[in-house]
């Protein structure tokens, strides 16, 4: 593969005896992975409610139309995949295309984006789980419950440095467990709609729903807002290319896959959710997010509730592993290239993992989700809605890197102009379009958990703009301390290479 920006690769790069283990996995593990990063029961639980009360029965529809840029910016993932496969993806793209400022940022906005969800992953795997339990007064313990949740992440962590295979074992468990517990609660829900025994106002579900325009277009933007985002994590089999076999393609259709196998849970799900319970339950107990799936539970399962109590509490266990994973393959892809402090770069001589760099993303995650919930409780959800800019900035520059690398061949065939060029654009100037609108929407106090304001804006907005605004300055300095990052050069795609890549040849 040649590489028009960086010559030869540092230590620790793919390949090298010193790497990450190559071929760990196989592509049913990157699925897998990729899958359990978004945490399906979990966010599906979280949205549903405020989805509702925003566009009633057309919930359905939005959770389709927030797929679209996600399936065309996992497009982007796969092609710039296939001429790089570097677990740093975003910040080694971005960098290859746009040069190496753009690409610190990017990889700035994924490792953080680890740091602010994890510790709240925790927490929801331990709620859940104490719920499913009957330890209803463990978890109004703030004391045992960060507790706990801090042992959780300390393991899981564990268990991504001890190796690659381990996690994608313990991974294949939990989905299988989430998948289990979430088709039985839509079987169920729906049997009762239809035989007519839910204690809600029930309604039979239509094909109708799947309209996203059905209910206007000034609530679909906030709906669209939150469905987008429950997506986010799927690109966690990327990160992994370099321990997958067929490390040029199978991460990449690991992610592709990951969004559609999504789209059909999350529909699934949402229609039964709001066949069964009506909208104006789902609307007026938004406020509860995660903990609608907490109340329909044992009404929908009639004293099986703890199957869906345990659906959400194993989806946030595995994504408090999986996580960890971009945030720390990234730290891992930027020292080795001399963006980060070379430490970073350190590579577990028998685990052949990153092993410095996932203990450090724990860390910080862990002080993050203590010193907020010393704060409040509200404030540690500000710092989860602030997760949408980072996530829409990485994302949509992604996908202009992949337009902007490719350029000089997007009018070659119209193949090449659809795959490689318009798809990854239109999906980035819909999530550009979409940072604009959570910008305005986070710069009104009135719409973050804690109702307060932070330097005359919403907290979640102060959080966002911090975080970007503190990678800005630590870039700044790194550049000043040392400059080698900064000599790379942003390049364009090899034209040998371009014909194999579009094609699904070989690179």
């Amino acid at each position: 593969m040649a590489d028009d920006t960086t010559g030869a690769r540092p230590p620790g790069s793919p390949g090298s005896p010193d790497g990450l283990k190559a071929d760990a996995i196989g592509f049913v593990d990157a699925l897998v992975i990729g899958l359990n990063a978004t945490s399906p029961a979990y966010s599906l639980a979280a949205v549903i409610g405020p989805i509702v009360a925003l566009v009633g029965i057309y919930a359905p529809g939005v959770l389709v139309a927030s797929f679209v840029p996600m399936l065309l910016i996992a497009s982007a993932f796969y092609y710039l995949n296939k001429v790089d496969q570097d677990c740093g993806t975003t910040f080694s793209w971005v960098t290859r295309a746009m040069g190496p400022w753009a690409g610190w940022l990017g990889g700035w906005a994924i490792t953080m984006t680890g740091v602010l969800v994890v510790g709240s992953l925790a927490d929801v795997a331990v709620s859940f789980a104490l719920l499913a339990f009957g330890l209803d007064s463990w978890v109004d313990n703030d004391f045992v419950r960060q507790l706990l949740a801090v042992l959780l992440i300390i393991v899981m962590t564990a268990v991504c440095v001890i190796g690659t295979e381990v996690s994608a074992k313990v991974q294949n468990v939990l989905i299988l467990a989430q998948v289990v517990c979430l088709l039985a609660f839509v079987v169920v829900a729906l049997y009762r709609v239809y035989a007519g025994t839910s204690t809600f106002d029930s309604v039979e579900p239509s094909v109708g729903w799947l309209n996203p325009f059905g209910a206007g277009g000034s609530t679909l933007t906030g709906a669209l807002l939150l469905g987008v985002f429950i997506y986010w994590g799927w690109e966690s089999a990327v990160n992994l290319t370099e321990e997958v076999e067929d490390s040029a393609t199978a991460p990449g259709k690991a992610g592709i896959w990951s969004t559609v196998v999504l789209l059909v849970t999350y529909v699934s799900v949402g229609f039964a959710v709001v066949a069964y319970a009506g909208t104006a339950f789902l609307a007026e107990n938004a406020d509860e997010e995660e903990f609608i799936f907490a109340l329909l539970a044992g009404k929908v399962m009639d004293g099986w509730d703890w199957v869906v109590l345990l659906a959400v509490s194993t989806s946030a266990l595995a994504s408090t592993q999986t996580t960890i994973i971009p945030a720390s393959r990234t730290a891992l892809s930027m020292a080795r290239r001399h963006a980060l402090p070379a430490h970073f770069a350190h590579i577990h001589p028998r685990f052949r993992t990153p092993d410095v760099s996932t203990w450090w993303v724990a860390g910080i995650a862990i002080a993050w989700y203590l010193v907020l919930n010393q704060i409040s409780a509200n404030a540690l959800f500000d710092s989860l809605t602030a997760l949408s800019l980072l996530i829409a900035f990485y994302y949509a520059l992604t996908g202009v890197a992949c337009a902007v690398y490719y350029r000089r061949h997007l009018t070659e065939s119209v193949r090449y102009f659809v795959l490689i060029g318009l798809g990854p654009l239109v999906g980035a100037g819909l999530l550009a379009w979409l940072l604009v609108e959570s910008v305005s929407d986070m710069s009104d106090p009135a719409n973050s958990y804690t109702g307060t304001s932070w330097l005359g804006v919403g907290p979640p907005l102060v959080i966002g703009v911090g975080i970007a605004v503190a990678g800005v300055v630590l870039m700044v300095l790194w550049r000043l301390k040392s400059p080698a990052f900064w000599s790379e050069r942003a390049g364009v795609a090899d034209p040998d290479l371009v014909h194999g890549v579009v094609a699904g040849k070989e690179s």
